[in-house]
């Protein structure tokens, strides 16, 4: 079945858990809560999420909080520490909270792009008034990462650029190699001219003017912070499998299944809730395993030996 086939059929399922809500108890809980990783500021974060909350907290019957650390860490810790309930995880966060509990959380949606896929592209990107077009122009400049547990942001082209012959070592290739903060933070950083190139993530998909459709760019166009016809793509990874929706193992079944159905739903139910929540245009959530990780999994646990 493919993912957009898996998409409809959860859909269905979905809608129709979520309307016998009434057969069912949020047993063993009295609060649900619900991590927000990092990208953009954490009051944007908040309000682009307020509505999955508010729906949560209808859905369940219980009180809903959501937290917006100021780094991906922040989630990752939350999760493996039992202090959250449910995240939207990168890949490589994902990798993470697996190599070191593969009990704390198990994967159960992804977001499916327009297309029908569920990939993404980490891309490099620089202003056009530099006179970088591509890595080659990029000897002896800054270049910006985001955030160490990110995979766009991190993991994939710390991996990737290297392969072809640029050195991520500072000083070697590049006159500095350094951490943002975030994806929100280099976008900013390389728009103003703070630091010569970065990456960020993206779904690779519409037009460049808007961000493309969903993606860390699109969500600095959507806010103003930038001007998408003054910067350009330098480079772009291979395909990376988006990251999966996750959800704390140790809930009982009965929540585990109503919000899978309720972010397998949101789309239909709410488009401009779930606009905020996906990070711009997408089809919605589809099922996914831990399999679809595996590569991930074996990349960060080879980088961490390095």
């Amino acid at each position: 079945m493919n993912a957009i086939s898996k998409f409809a059929a959860l859909a269905a399922v979905s809608m129709i858990a979520l309307n016998a809500t009434g057969a069912y108890a949020a047993d063993n809980i009295s609060e649900f809560r619900i991590g927000i990783l990092g990208g953009e500021n954490a009051s944007d974060r908040l309000r682009s999420n307020e509505c999955l909350r508010a729906k949560t907290e209808e859905l369940l019957g219980v009180p809903v909080k959501l937290f917006a650390p100021a780094d991906y860490n922040g989630v990752i810790e939350g999760l493996l520490g039992g202090n959250l309930d449910m995240a939207w995880l990168g890949a490589s966060g994902y990798a993470k909270v697996y190599l070191t509990d593969p009990e704390a959380v198990e994967p159960v949606l992804v977001k499916v792009n327009n297309d029908g896929s569920y990939g993404y592209y980490s891309i490099g990107f620089a202003r056009v008034d530099s006179e970088i077009n591509s890595l080659d122009d990029m000897k002896g400049k800054v270049f910006g990462f985001g955030d160490p547990n990110s995979t766009s942001g991190y993991l994939i082209p710390s991996i990737e650029i290297p392969k072809l012959g640029y050195s991520m070592k500072p000083g070697e290739y590049f006159s500095d190699v350094k951490f943002t903060g975030g994806h929100e933070q280099t976008i900013v950083a390389v728009f103003n001219g703070d630091i010569d190139g970065g990456v960020t993530w993206a779904d690779g998909l519409g037009e460049w003017e808007d961000g493309f459709n969903s993606g860390a760019l699109r969500k600095a166009t959507d806010a103003g912070l930038v001007d998408m016809t003054e910067i350009h793509e330098i480079w772009r990874s291979p395909i990376i499998p988006e990251g999966p929706v996750v959800l704390a193992k140790k809930l009982p079944e009965d929540v585990k299944l109503k919000m899978t159905g309720l972010m397998a739903s949101l789309v239909s139910m709410d488009p401009e809730c779930a606009y905020g929540v996906m990070a711009g245009e997408a089809k919605g959530f589809a099922p996914i395993t831990h399999k679809a990780y595996e590569s991930i999994v074996a990349a960060r646990k080879a980088k961490s030996k390095e």
